[in-house]
């Protein structure tokens, strides 16, 4: 009975886990942690995010565009239509970027700048370019339109980088490097503030601030840069009549609640009907034209209507999720040129997102900037799937993943586009040094170094061979004498390296490690 009772409460009481296993909490983060250290993690998350936004925005369109695109053309398809037109153009482009070697892009890059300088100069000419809601900034072929504006700030962003980038390996001053760089960017924005369209010059003047701050460009130099750029941009907003009346109307809302401010406030309510979880998938009011340009500046209203707060939340998580996958890929880049590239580009799409959610929820003044991959805009979805499509070309020559795709492992997505093998960074000599300066020692290196003076220490404590020979009474230590001197005489030999072999005076090649190439940093 005893026994029985004692089995019994055995069997109640939990048996501790055995040694070595993990819980699985732990297990999923430890897995997760290796997810993200595979080499080609990057390039599989920011083609994943941009997938995402992607059928999003079309899905989105659609719903907000049904009714406008019926009362302009008498079909619910043509605006939805237009987009997906122009999202096949941009995945083409998005490829084409993945594909593109870094040297080619860097050196096409001023001359395409050069290009977009010509198209804003064409695009002021009457009968040339085309006017629409008080802006000239759009060339109309075969009814589709394209914004050149959008093609200057790539160009402007690339070759930015390429000249900041070579300037600081060639460490040029601090003239040398704001001297072409400023001007060619107030030419610019002169043109397009010419036009006028306030959204596309915003949009340029946070590429240029992310280009000084990421070249790492002194804290006044960015300073005053941002305060010039703050200040041409209050001008502008009271320049014209109808952008003073925006600014007047978002900071008294109730002032012209009928007029300057009503598109701000039909957003608003948009927003309160939408509750948590929406009014459904195309159940929203707000799109039967009481919300103007709701597929375009406002979709994100339609958003929070349709899909509620729940969607407006992964809607935003989603561009946080882009947002962290660009600044890993700059963080993990060799290349200075893909490191400030991918930084700037990154900053680019986040910034032009939180000016457009932060006027439709009413924290900025409306300023015309499209909701990034979601708003209805041909040449704005083609132009940042571009740079989505560069992003992933850096994601590519993250040293890992160079190192892994060079190796033979290859990745069944690059296999599956029929992407080239990324060329490895060659870095100059300055900045090989600076990269074996910063690169920390393994911990091998120290604890080698720490055992051959104890090392030292017992051989001089330790007695002369031929004093311990003598002691032995068997005679094998005459043997072990004439092994240590014939090893001795061996390592005294002069050695010759063959192809990366280390091969003796008269002896058979011998096998050594590879001496990995100065400058590449894994990891």
């Amino acid at each position: 009975m005893t026994n029985l009772l004692s089995r019994l409460g055995r069997s109640r009481t939990a048996e501790p886990p055995p040694a070595g296993a993990t819980q699985p909490f732990a297990l999923s983060r430890t897995r997760f942690g290796a997810w993200l250290g595979k080499p080609m993690t990057s390039f599989h998350l920011i083609v994943a995010v941009a997938a995402l936004l992607v059928t999003l925005g079309l899905i989105m369109v659609l719903s907000a565009s049904g009714v406008h695109s019926y009362d302009e053309d008498g079909s619910p398809w043509a605006i939805f239509a237009k987009q997906v037109l122009w999202t096949l153009v941009g995945l083409v482009a998005f490829y084409i970027a993945m594909r593109t070697p870094v040297n080619l892009m860097r050196r096409l890059a001023f001359p395409a700048f050069a290009v977009t300088i010509v198209l804003l100069v064409l695009v002021l000419v009457p009968g040339i370019g085309t006017e629409s809601n008080g802006t000239r900034g759009w060339f109309v072929i075969a009814g589709l339109s394209m914004q050149p504006s959008e093609l200057t700030k790539i160009a402007f962003a690339i070759w930015g980088a390429h000249l900041l980038a070579a300037r600081r390996m060639e460490r040029a001053s601090l003239k040398e490097m704001l001297i072409p760089l400023v001007p060619a960017a107030l030419i610019a924005l002169m043109l397009i503030v010419i036009q006028p369209d306030l959204g596309q010059t915003v949009s340029l003047g946070i590429i240029l601030l992310a280009l000084l701050w990421y070249a790492g460009l002194p804290l006044k130099v960015f300073l005053s840069s941002l305060l010039s750029v703050m200040v041409a941009g209050a001008v502008l907003a009271v320049s014209e009549g109808y952008r003073s009346d925006r600014v007047r109307s978002w900071l008294d809302p109730s002032a012209d609640a009928q007029g300057a401010g009503y598109q701000a406030r039909q957003a608003k309510f948009a927003l309160a009907n939408g509750g948590v979880f929406g009014e459904g998938l195309g159940q929203g009011t707000a799109k039967w034209n009481y919300l103007p340009n709701a597929h375009n500046d406002f979709i994100f209203a339609i958003v929070g209507e349709e899909l509620g707060l729940v969607g407006a939340i992964g809607l935003l998580a989603l561009f946080g999720l882009f947002a962290y996958t660009g600044m890993r890929i700059a963080r993990r880049s060799a290349d200075p040129f893909l490191r400030l590239l991918s930084a700037t580009a990154t900053l680019w799409v986040i910034g032009q997102s939180f000016i457009n959610v932060g006027y439709v929820i009413g924290l900025l003044p409306v300023t015309g900037i499209q909701l990034p991959l979601i708003s209805a805009g041909g040449t704005s979805t083609a132009t940042t799937l571009f740079m989505i499509g560069v992003i992933a070309n850096a994601a590519r020559h993250e040293p890992d993943a160079v190192a892994a795709l060079r190796a033979g492992r290859e990745d069944r997505m690059n296999r599956w586009l029929r992407l080239p093998l990324p060329e490895p960074y060659n870095p100059t000599r300055v900045e090989a040094l600076r990269d074996r300066l910063r690169t920390p020692r393994s911990a091998a290196a120290p604890a080698r170094e720490k055992a051959r003076p104890n090392a030292a220490k017992k051989a001089a404590k330790q007695p002369p061979k031929k004093a311990a020979a003598k002691v032995d009474k068997r005679g094998k230590p005459a043997r072990a004498a004439k092994v240590a001197d014939a090893g001795e005489r061996r390592r005294r030999e002069p050695v010759h390296h063959v192809d990366g072999r280390r091969e003796a005076r008269g002896g058979r090649p011998q096998a050594s490690r590879p001496r990995a190439l100065e400058g590449h940093r894994y990891g």
